[in-house]
């Protein structure tokens, strides 16, 4: 996986965290339910764990499907797969799991993320960086022992992407989490925020038509 293949899942890792759908505004209000911002704070691991738990999901179908498809059909078939999930995303940009209570334990803050992750295909978007950085071919070389070495390299790589990308929501979440808990106030999302599932929707149709001619 080369720097810009790093770079763009660090910069979706970003994004991530910008987004409050994705967990800081949960957060924030477990820090305010308990008028603590170390509740905040310690809600941002878990809340970690369940993306990165959708993320490895979407990983191991890339490195599964590498074993039997080669990768220019992997390529067509991400392309499409990101067009149609952009297309569903503005057709029903609330579509995503209710939540029944705010007052969670870490596992079920872990769990709800997993499925947030996952309903707004945060794993998706970074399929076609996996599959352009060579992770899925790598998985589907002729010979065995190579092959082994091969399926090493790419979880390897895989890890160091999934690591980055975490490790960049999670920094902006935080930031974002803590500042809207000290100083702004969750009314910024009806005064200064901008409509992210509209942006987030028109990245998959976008990321698709560029992965078609990639």
């Amino acid at each position: 996986m080369d720097l810009w293949a790093l770079l763009i899942i660090a910069a979706l890792g970003a994004y991530h965290g910008l987004n409050p759908a994705m967990g800081w505004l949960f957060a924030v209000a477990l820090g305010m339910q308990d008028r603590d911002r170390g509740a905040v704070l310690r809600a941002l691991p878990a809340i970690a764990i369940g993306h990165e738990l959708s993320l490895v999901l979407v990983v191991a179908l890339v490195l599964g499907l590498g074993l039997v498809a080669d990768t220019s059909a992997l390529h067509m078939g991400a392309a499409v797969a990101l067009i149609a999930f952009g297309i569903f995303r503005f057709v029903k940009p609330r579509a995503h799991p209710r939540w029944t209570t705010m007052r969670v334990n870490r596992r079920e803050l872990a769990w709800w993320s997993f499925l947030m992750s996952s309903a707004h295909g945060a794993g998706l978007m970074v399929a076609p960086v996996l599959i352009g950085a060579g992770v899925a071919s790598a998985s589907a070389h002729d010979h065995a022992v190579e092959a082994a070495g091969g399926d090493s390299a790419a979880l390897l790589t895989s890890a160091l992407g999934l690591l980055l990308h975490v490790a960049a929501m999670v920094a902006v979440m935080g930031v974002v989490a803590v500042l809207v808990y000290d100083r702004w106030g969750v009314a910024i999302l009806r005064k200064a925020w901008i409509n992210l599932d509209g942006v987030w929707a028109g990245a998959f149709v976008l990321a698709g038509v560029l992965t078609f001619f990639t």
